[in-house]
């Protein structure tokens, strides 16, 4: 079976989320992805939660990679890492920026080892600007951006997501500026530096009110969207069309107000309708009525609930595994379904799994030039 990257080699210097999971979607699409990690295997194959001695984090962000274990501090690391680099596409880091540079491996010289090398830096802050050196994680990027505020706006106080929104957007535009920049390459020769952050990837999720702020000098243009309270649960509804707003005031019995829901939280009065007429129903009950009318709405799941999804399994984006610590795993599938090139879900590396085999076949060093690197601690 043909992928749609094949031929497209990853060299991935990446822990934790955001680069991880860049490397991971393009292994989906076929790229080989070496991930290099240091003696001992990267530091989230420890990072909980755990199940049967496996990590959920690190088995569901770095599933279909290759495992190659090198000491980048010794100058015999180096010199694989350099060899490597001009057998290979991409290089996709996530250091603090300056990191590449220190180890000898900036833009500039992995263009000189190879000029069509592409390096994708996923960062906190981007490669410049006043807030460059600082580190960060995925809160830093919800709070800095507003997007915490605009989440918890309704509750009074600022509210961060369960899950690493941030990172998750990032790990996309890694993706999306690793395709265009092979896109470039494969009409000019050249590569280029691609820099996406945390921050930047967080400024688009509250991009129409900061818009809506710079040019009217008022807060507003999106607002909370708490879901409400049923007789079992939670729904959602979203009524973003004027037509689809008037129905839903002939429904629960309000006034005739055809301002869309979506987007913003509505009037007080308006949401007190619509909060009584929910409360007298189970959350089945009101989607019914309101599908019927042509509203979308959705009941609010539980994870268990999402987890027995017959239309998420039967979309292959939930997937049982073989794994080699745990026995057995689940991790998502291929988000993007392509008919000609199918992605794939590989399995998950164990640390230095693929050392030999990598450069053996990709360098052609043979048993005793990988013995005299396993001697000198530069491989494992």
């Amino acid at each position: 079976m043909s992928f749609a990257l094949d031929g497209i080699r990853v060299l991935e210097l990446a822990r934790f989320q955001a680069g991880p999971r860049g490397g991971m979607i393009l292994s989906d699409l076929g790229a080989e992805v070496i991930k290099l990690e240091a003696i001992g295997g990267e530091e989230t194959r420890r990072h909980p939660p755990m199940v049967r001695g496996q990590s959920v984090y690190f088995t569901v962000y770095n599933r279909g990679k290759k495992s190659v274990c090198i000491d980048l501090r010794s100058a015999e690391g180096k010199a694989v890492f350099a060899e490597l680099v001009k057998k290979s596409d991409v290089v996709l880091e996530n250091f603090r920026p300056g990191v590449m540079k220190a180890m000898g491996f900036d833009y500039e010289r992995l263009r000189a080892l190879h000029r069509g090398i592409i390096l994708v830096s996923v960062s906190g802050f981007g490669q410049y600007g006043p807030y460059t050196e600082r580190p960060a994680f995925d809160s830093l990027g919800q709070a800095m951006s507003g997007l915490m505020t605009l989440t918890g706006q309704l509750e009074g106080k600022p509210i961060g997501t369960a899950t690493s929104v941030a990172d998750r957007y990032t790990a996309l535009h890694a993706t999306i500026g690793t395709l265009a920049a092979l896109r470039h390459r494969d009409r000019t020769g050249e590569g280029q530096l691609v820099d996406v952050c945390l921050l930047d990837s967080a400024l688009t999720m509250v991009e129409i009110p900061t818009s809506y702020y710079l040019s009217t000098g008022q807060e507003g243009g999106e607002g909370g969207r708490p879901p409400y309270r049923t007789k079992d649960g939670y729904v959602v509804i979203a009524a973003a069309g004027r037509h689809m707003a008037s129905a839903l005031m002939k429904i629960v019995g309000g006034p005739d107000d055809d301002t869309p829901l979506a987007g913003s939280s509505p009037a007080a009065e308006r949401r007190a309708r619509i909060e009584a007429w929910c409360a007298t129903r189970t959350s089945d009950e009101a989607c019914a009525a309101l599908q019927a009318a042509g509203i979308p709405s959705a009941p609010v799941r539980t994870i268990p609930e999402v987890a027995k999804d017959a239309h998420l399994w039967e979309r292959e984006m939930l997937v049982k595994m073989d794994d080699a610590v745990a026995g057995e795993m689940y991790v998502p599938g291929v988000t993007v379904k392509m008919s000609k090139t199918p992605g794939r879900v590989g399995p998950v590396p164990t640390p230095g799994q693929h050392t030999d085999e990598v450069l053996g076949t990709v360098l052609g060093y043979d048993a005793t030039k990988l013995a005299a690197l396993r001697a000198a601690g530069a491989i494992a």
